[in-house]
């Protein structure tokens, strides 16, 4: 008597879907927010930072280094002010000076700083972005 073969059956392929990580998304979303904001009048630019890139998007690229530098100096004085006086976590800064503001402020893992003319409404630009 002769033996039947069974069929094997083929294993399915199935290519998994790319795992989209939540701060990648995050970080896209926020760069969206970004430049909708940088339309806003009196906007100058911004930075977006966080452990593994940065984006920058200033009206003037001459400026770039100065920029991040006070961004950077000012997130990290905050921080230290913060704990040396204890007074919990700080929510934003404004740094304003003769002719521009800073307003920074951390959402999650990323650092932002938005560069303002003198006398903008930084306000409205909380009020989007958190």
């Amino acid at each position: 008597m002769v033996k039947k073969k069974r069929g094997i059956p083929e294993p399915e392929i199935s290519i998994p879907e790319p795992i989209v990580t939540e701060e990648a998304t995050s970080t896209s979303s926020l760069r969206t927010t970004l430049e909708e904001i940088k339309t806003y009048g009196g906007v100058i630019g911004y930075i977006l930072r966080n452990s593994s890139s940065a984006a920058i998007d200033l009206n003037d690229p001459t400026k770039i280094i100065d920029y991040a530098i006070l961004s950077s100096s000012a997130l990290d004085s905050s921080e230290k002010l913060s704990e040396l006086f204890d007074l919990g976590t700080v929510k934003n800064i404004i740094v304003e000076g003769k002719d521009v503001q800073m307003l920074s402020l951390m959402i999650g893992e990323n650092k932002i700083s938005i560069f303002l003319e003198k006398g903008a409404d930084y306000e409205k630009i909380l009020k989007k972005l958190c």
